[in-house]
Order: C-alpha cells, then sequence, then structure tokens
C-alpha cells in the first residue's frame, strides 16, 4: 500500500520504517495535511495523520476523489476529522486507541510531583548555588483527594498510581470501570470539582466535554486546586484557566496540551515571536507548568503507534477484520 504520512517527525521515520514488516510504501511528509498541503496525498491509497492534522469535509471530498480509501490516525482522539463525511465518501478512518497509557499517566504523575515539590525553581536555584528553601513549600499527596475525569485506559492507569500515593478518589465518567470502582468511587461532576485537591482530565474531546473546564466549574472548586491536562487542550477554557489563576482560586495547573496548539507543539518556536497571548500569559505564571505534547513520547509508545497504524492498515488492505476502526 502506498501511504503518505504527515506531519512526520525524524523519529516517526524511525519507528515506521523499523515496524514495516509490511512492506507498505511509505511517503513521509514533514507539513500538515490541511488545503495547503492536499495535493501532495494525490495517488496514496491511505494518508496518516497525527493529532494536529484537521481534516475537514471538503478536504475529505477531495481526498476521495483522488483515490484516497483509508486515514490512519497514529494517535488515539480523532475529534480532528470529520467522521461522518468519511462515511458519505466511503473512506474508511483506524486510530491507535492504546499506544501506552502508562507513557501518558506517568507523565501526569511527573507534571504533579513537580508542580507541588517546585522542583524547576529548587534545580534552578541550586545550580545558581542558592538553597534556600522558601518559596519550595509543598503539600503531602498522601491523604489528598484526586478527581479523576475519564476512566479509559489512561485514567485507570493513573488511578493506579494515584491509589499507590495513598489519596482519595473520585471518579467522572458516563461508563464506569471495574477496576477504578475497586480504587475509588464514582460521582458526579459538581461533587468531584467541590472536594477534589487535584483534578486530573483523562477523557476525550466531544462537545459535550468541550470547556469542561470553565469559569463556572472552576467556581466550584477548592481554593488551591492543581488542574493537570494531559488529555485535549479544549477541554480547558485558557481565558477561565488564566482568570483562575490570577484570582489564586487554582493554586497551580500542569498542561502538556493547549487548545489553540496546533501552530505551536511539535515546531521549533524558539526564534520566533508567538502571537498567541493566551499561551505568552500561562508562561508568566510561576504555578504553572507547559509541556508540548510530549506525555505519550516514550520509545514503548513509539513502537506501538507505528506497529499498530500500519497493521490497521493491513487489515483494511486485505478486508480483515480491524479492530481499530472507527465507526
Amino acid at each position: 500500500m502506498k501511504i503518505a504520512l504527515f506531519s512526520s517527525k525524524p523519529y516517526d521515520e524511525k519507528y515506521f520504517n523499523r515496524e514495516n514488516k509490511f512492506n507498505h510504501q511509505i511517503t513521509y511528509f514533514s507539513a500538515h495535511l490541511n488545503t495547503q498541503t492536499l495535493s501532495l496525498a494525490k495517488g496514496y491509497e491511505a494518508i496518516c495523520v497525527f493529532v494536529n492534522d484537521k481534516i475537514t469535509r471538503e478536504m475529505i471530498a477531495n481526498l476521495a476523489k483522488n483515490g484516497t480509501k483509508y486515514i490512519a490516525l497514529r494517535c488515539a482522539g480523532f475529534n480532528n476529522i470529520d467522521i461522518k463525511a468519511c462515511e458519505e465518501f466511503q473512506i474508511k478512518v483506524c486510530r491507535v486507541p492504546a499506544y501506552s497509557p502508562y507513557a501518558v499517566a506517568e507523565h501526569t504523575v511527573a507534571l504533579m510531583l513537580t508542580l507541588n515539590r517546585r522542583i524547576y525553581r529548587a534545580y534552578n536555584r541550586v545550580k545558581e548555588g542558592n538553597f534556600a528553601l522558601d518559596g519550595l513549600l509543598g503539600f503531602d499527596v498522601h491523604g489528598k483527594t484526586v478527581g479523576i475525569i475519564g476512566t479509559g485506559k489512561i485514567g485507570e492507569c493513573y488511578a493506579k498510581i494515584m491509589h499507590g500515593f495513598g489519596t482519595r478518589l473520585l471518579f467522572f465518567d458516563p461508563f464506569e470501570n471495574p477496576k477504578c470502582q475497586e480504587l475509588g468511587k464514582y460521582t458526579d461532576l459538581d461533587t468531584l470539582f467541590k472536594e477534589s485537591d487535584i483534578i486530573s482530565l483523562h477523557c476525550p474531546l466531544r462537545p459535550e466535554t468541550h470547556h469542561l473546564i470553565n469559569d463556572e466549574s472552576i467556581a466550584k472548586m477548592k481554593n488551591k486546586v492543581m488542574i493537570l491536562n494531559t488529555s485535549r487542550g479544549a477541554l480547558i477554557d485558557t481565558k477561565a484557566l488564566i482568570k483562575g489563576l490570577k484570582g489564586a482560586t487554582i493554586g497551580s495547573v500542569g498542561l502538556d496540551v493547549y487548545e489553540e496548539e496546533a501552530e505551536l507543539f511539535f515546531e521549533d518556536c524558539s526564534d520566533t515571536i508567538i502571537q498567541d497571548d493566551d499561551f505568552m500569559r500561562l508562561t508568566t505564571f510561576p504555578n504553572v507548568i507547559i509541556t508540548g505534547h510530549q506525555a505519550f513520547f516514550t520509545s514503548t509508545a513509539l513502537s506501538n503507534i507505528a506497529e499498530t497504524t500500519l497493521q490497521n492498515l493491513d487489515d483494511l488492505e486485505y478486508d480483515r477484520l480491524c479492530l481499530n476502526l472507527v465507526e
């Protein structure tokens, strides 16, 4: 199969080439797939895209006209694709639902500990010979209440880790996970917001979860709450988050995603002036840590992403059952 892989980085090429036991013909394009780069996909039976490739109905119609039969997402979420249009134009979509839930869960814990114990500030101080402890005060995670929104594979892994810390766990998810029920209890969102010292987001981005964290929900939260998001940026209303930080309602924030990340993340912007005022405002807070969508970024995850993506396409090509078909 001829595959056009967009938003390619050197590590994508390395792992996809290594896992390509199917002998697919892969062409790597560093550019995002958009209306300007759509012509590059012409003649490819399959295209492979990532989280920041936005695929509209118009683009899907064009892809179908030019011979594309399959769209392979090398990520779990599919909110960046018009699925109904794919059905209309008979393009099948597959994804990688569980490349490494441990990677994302562990990164979430890393953000939590770094924020709580001010590791970033302590590291810089020691390098300058400053060993004072003022401003580095944290809290015991043991005994705190942790609210987990979304209890799929990643939420479950995070819950198991936090249970090991000796925390009280509250969950919200329309579909309850029996393994999480053994670790804590499911409740409504209002109770979770009211009682949690730490709130961690692990749910997909859908219309009902868009801006789940907003002015109204922040007003219900505990004073000095910690908010963690390693899922999808638009789960949080950035302006409401900034307001909560400025008013000291929110104690700290750890983000691996951002709702307007498409033009920033996965690129080197160090020599440019970033025009996103909300993002730049977030970077000024001493109690905010932002990483550039790297929670998934482990060797295990990259291997699994490549292997599963290529297996998905091979299953589709030979009309076998594809377990990761988006329907």
